[in-house]
């Protein structure tokens, strides 16, 4: 075992530690990387506002 990340089928859904899930690659199931610069925060903040 080489990297003991988890992985995310994308075919069926399922999460494993394998590279590959019956051929097909599998994804990396953690969330993107987190950008502190939010280039849209000043417009969701506002439509958030006004739903409030």
């Amino acid at each position: 075992m080489k990297n003991p990340l988890i992985k995310k089928c994308p075919n069926h859904n399922n999460y494993t530690l394998e590279d590959s899930c019956e051929g097909e690659d599998t994804l990396p199931a953690r969330p993107p990387k987190f950008s502190h610069p939010d280039r849209h925060g000043k417009y969701r903040r506002k439509t958030k506002k006004e739903v409030e």
